[in-house]
């Protein structure tokens, strides 16, 4: 729908749990949806993917950020507000993607301008529909800003 023809959606998934990190791509595939994931596993180095530099130069800007919020070096919150407090970065969608169900920090993650926050389920078949859902709609129901 939204999604350009024969354009990758790409989604920058920022987690340190390499077997979440296997799980969350698995789901993508698994819903057969046209994702191209780019991992990284800190806040530091999902700055410096977003923001193009060093090693990332030719880092695609992603339609979609799936953030954890505990990371080492730069947790999640402190990327979504770094995220978020940037012009060039503000309108790219991100979805708190973790295991925290504290209330504290859902609320914290919403009041720093997160577009959507989903505890990650336990359950693989679970944690599938979770990712085809948020795919579903940021991937294909909702409209988009032009991509450069």
């Amino acid at each position: 729908m939204s999604n350009e023809p024969n354009r990758p959606y790409h989604v920058l998934l920022v987690d340190d749990d390499e077997a979440d990190v296997a799980l969350i791509s698995q789901s993508f595939a698994e819903h057969h949806a046209p994702v191209r994931l780019h991992v990284t596993h800190d806040g530091v180095e999902a700055m410096a993917f977003l923001r193009r530099e060093a090693e990332h130069a030719a880092a695609p800007r992603p339609d979609l950020v799936l953030l954890d919020l505990n990371m080492p070096r730069m947790n999640g919150r402190q990327v979504l507000d770094a995220v978020k407090s940037d012009h060039a970065l503000a309108t790219i969608p991100v979805v708190m993607l973790t295991t925290s169900e504290q209330p504290a920090d859902i609320a914290a993650s919403y009041a720093g301008r997160a577009n959507a926050y989903v505890t990650k389920p336990i359950d693989l078949a679970d944690l599938e529909a979770a990712i085809a859902k948020i795919y579903d709609f940021y991937g294909e129901l909702s409209a988009h800003p032009k991509r450069d």
